[in-house]
């Protein structure tokens, strides 16, 4: 189902949510087929309510896949249908809205599910299978809506997970997948008038939360003068451990997208950037542009660049899996082989030990992952430790995370994750990060 196939809609109800239903498939089809899931945006779909219905359907259907992935095994006995295009993109489509978005109706889910197959010419075929198995399932519909929370994560994600943080986290984590991630904001300064204005809620350091928002980013208070930036306020926490002198030399290895880079240069560091990704790096430099910081950023590559002289601290915001940011990233839980996860734990290693030799002497280390599994987390820390007999482990303390309760590990590491909870009753969750130091002697 190509966009060329797709006519634009006319002003027509019946016609707008057929369109918006080809419009979602559309975009879950890539996402099902490996691609990062990307929101539809203006030049996708106009008129704003639109916009947010296909994409709320593509994201509870991303937040389902595990339910959904059950389902599927129970009612199709014979398995996908092949060469049917994006019959299965449709079909999680449907049921998702079945199923989990009843406030829109089931004639609707049904009816336009099967009217997007039949405008396939591959899906077309099984337009009766798919009519079916969306009939079944509303019959059925009140066992599927009491599934195991267990069964939104792979088997093999979830048994460790349950395994290290207990069923009940687990549970957690499975809440914070269907919830989704409200907006973090890091303010430039502190500033209660602004605060106010954004009608947000401290978390914790400059954090603030916004729970509710009717305007896009770059339309909220303070955008435009540069008062804040994005960032999730458990990706706050590394670049306030160096605990540094002010003008003291930061390196930022990974920087891209620039949230930490922008803290170390808020606490008075120079600080240089470096990312492999010319891209990535307009768009940061863009953003500190507008927020009227000074860094020295530089495409480069990690595991050879070398500096013509060596910095007091150097932060390691390493490329991983990013299985912990699943509340805005859902797919990421389902796109991350065995493979995939063997590549990006010695693709840190090597990055670890060229960031070791851009340290001077007494200079900090920290290294942050946006993961919760253990062969980025604990087993990367103890290889760093047992690999460079010239780094010291720097014990994190709570004091340093805002009082932040049940982070700190007993080796002195620290690791969020969305069951913990941030202090003074702020609701929603954290992502999922692992956090460690060390000083070179």
């Amino acid at each position: 189902m190509s966009d060329q196939n797709q006519k634009k809609p006319q002003k027509n109800s019946a016609l707008q949510g057929l369109f918006i239903r080809q419009k979602a498939a559309h975009n879950l089809d890539k996402v099902l087929n490996g691609f990062p899931f990307e929101p539809l945006g203006k030049q996708d779909i106009e008129d704003p309510r639109d916009r947010a219905l296909t994409n709320k359907l593509v994201t509870t259907a991303l937040r389902r896949h595990g339910h959904l992935n059950h389902i599927l095994k129970e009612l199709l006995n014979r398995g996908m249908p092949k060469r049917s295009g994006p019959f299965e993109a449709i079909l999680r489509i449907g049921l998702a809205q079945l199923l989990f978005l009843p406030e829109l109706g089931d004639h609707s889910a049904i009816h336009l599910a099967v009217e997007s197959a039949k405008r396939d010419k591959l899906a077309g075929r099984f337009d009766k299978v798919l009519n079916g198995v969306l009939r079944q399932a509303q019959r059925d519909a009140k066992k599927w809506r009491a599934l195991d929370k267990k069964l939104l994560f792979p088997n093999w994600l979830a048994k460790n997970w349950e395994a290290e943080f207990g069923r009940a986290a687990l549970d957690k984590f499975a809440d914070a997948l269907l919830n989704g991630a409200p907006l973090d904001l890091t303010l430039k300064h502190s500033n209660t008038d602004l605060i106010a204005s954004l009608g947000a809620t401290p978390t914790l350091h400059d954090s603030v939360r916004l729970f509710q928002r009717d305007k896009p980013v770059n339309k909220l208070p303070g955008y435009d003068a540069g008062d804040w930036w994005v960032q999730d306020v458990a990706a706050t926490l590394p670049a306030n451990l160096f605990n540094l002198n002010p003008s003291s030399t930061v390196l930022d290895i990974c920087a891209a997208p620039g949230g930490k880079t922008a803290q170390l240069v808020k606490a008075g560091y120079t600080v240089t950037a470096i990312d492999n990704s010319p891209g990535r790096l307009k768009i940061m430099n863009e953003n500190f542009k507008r927020l009227n910081y000074s860094v020295n950023s530089i495409e480069a590559d990690a595991i050879s660049f070398t500096p013509d002289e060596k910095f007091d601290g150097v932060l390691v915001d390493a490329p991983c899996t990013a299985i912990g940011t699943f509340r805005r990233h859902p797919e990421v839980i389902w796109h991350r082989e065995k493979k995939d996860r063997e590549g990006r734990v010695s693709l840190q290693r090597k990055i670890v030990s060229n960031a070791v030799n851009c340290l001077k002497k007494d200079g900090i280390l920290v290294l942050c992952v946006c993961s919760l599994l253990k062969e980025e987390n604990e087993t990367l820390a103890k290889w760093i430790t047992g690999n460079f007999p010239q780094l010291s482990p720097l014990p994190i303390n709570e004091d340093e995370i805002g009082g932040l309760k049940g982070a700190i590990q007993p080796e002195g590491w620290m690791k969020t994750h969305p069951a913990l909870s941030i202090p003074k009753g702020v609701g929603g969750a954290l992502d999922g990060f692992f956090i460690a130091r060390w000083r070179l002697h």
